[in-house]
């Protein structure tokens, strides 16, 4: 059997492979997933942390959401101007994590999960000396 969706926490990651996607255009499929997790998320995020919810789907490709696209511009404006590094670096490091981040959530999808700690991430290192 093909596993067509995973939720971990405030993102989701489907099969656009899967039978019950397959025969859907694939931004009908995320229009639908964004839905279905501001249905289910929305109103308690409104009331009780009083702030905004923006749904972060993928499909098992890498495809992202429309709401996914401005979540993650929005975070590399806000790392840019943090760090003082330019957009294009900000943009380039937040893809590559994010591409090592949907990978091992694929692949935790398809195996199951091994019992690992998750890795520790060093949050202090410059940007720019992953590209030297």
């Amino acid at each position: 059997a093909v596993v067509s969706t995973q939720s971990t926490g405030t993102s989701r990651l489907f099969n656009s492979r899967a039978p019950t996607n397959i025969s859907k255009p694939l931004k009908s499929v995320l229009i639908h997933h964004e839905k279905e997790k501001k249905r289910a998320y929305n109103a308690r995020v409104l009331e009780v942390e009083k702030c905004s919810f923006s749904p972060i789907v993928f499909s098992t490709t890498g495809i992202m959401g429309n709401e996914a696209c401005k979540f993650y511009s929005r975070l590399a404006e806000k790392l840019s101007a943090k760090s003082r590094q330019s957009y294009p670096d900000s943009i380039r490091y937040i893809r590559q994590r994010l591409s090592f981040c949907l990978l091992k959530t694929t692949i935790v999808s398809l195996r199951g999960f091994k019992g690992k700690k998750p890795t520790e991430y060093n949050t202090s290192l410059d940007i720019n000396l992953l590209y030297m």
